[in-house]
């Protein structure tokens, strides 16, 4: 994997960049980014908040703050998803499509227990979400 690479939003208005090596990459399966994202799961790279920076069109980013636990950014010309900041957590959430020079590598699903769309792929399945990041912790059957 490369030390540093950059990604944009839909426009290209807005440009970020990530440095060193992601702390997990996996798939969600909860309502909340489904709902968000428009697809039955999300492939996310998980990144220090310190390893991502913006290097263009700060100035345009929009953000969501539904429920405290997820600020999520956009950019407001065309509406293209840049990155979801957990507060409290000093995590980055950067979709694995908006970062293409970084090859994903999914190691866990999250929130399986919200799934629609079932995938039997050997990772293992979260109920929730790890319990340093307060969930349970619970490994679910494929």
């Amino acid at each position: 994997m490369k030390t540093s690479c950059t990604g944009n939003c839909f426009c290209g208005a807005v440009e970020i960049e990530v440095a060193g090596e992601p702390v997990e990459m996996g798939y969600c399966h909860c309502a909340s980014c489904r709902s968000y994202s428009g697809a039955p799961v999300t492939a996310f790279t998980l990144w220090r908040d310190e390893d991502v920076r913006i290097t263009r069109g700060k100035d345009v980013i929009g953000s969501f703050n539904k429920q405290g636990m997820s600020d999520r950014q956009f950019c407001s010309k065309c509406g293209g998803h840049v990155m979801t900041f957990h507060p409290g957590f000093g995590f980055t959430d950067i979709f694995a499509a908006v970062l293409p020079g970084v090859t994903f590598v999914p190691q866990v699903h999250l929130n399986y227990a919200q799934t629609v769309l079932p995938m039997k792929d050997g990772l293992p399945k979260l109920k929730d979400f790890p319990q340093v990041a307060g969930g349970s912790g619970e490994l679910l059957r494929e």
